[in-house]
């Protein structure tokens, strides 16, 4: 099944890749730019911490 939505943000995708021949760091800076004349809030929250003895036992849960 194709999804209208997803097939056009991957074609918008590609050719802002093609537009700035795959180099990433040109990709990011473009996108940061549209992203500062938005004029929307941009929240940055911190990292949060991962608790390895939960994420364990959550992952050994339903494999006995």
């Amino acid at each position: 099944m194709r999804d209208p939505i997803v097939e056009e943000v991957r074609k918008w995708r590609m050719e802002h890749t093609r537009k700035f021949g795959g180099d990433l760091a040109a990709i990011c800076a473009d996108l940061r730019s549209v992203q500062e004349a938005s004029g929307h809030e941009v929240v940055r929250l911190a990292p949060r911490r991962c608790n390895a003895r939960r994420l364990s036992e959550q992952q050994g849960e339903g494999q006995e």
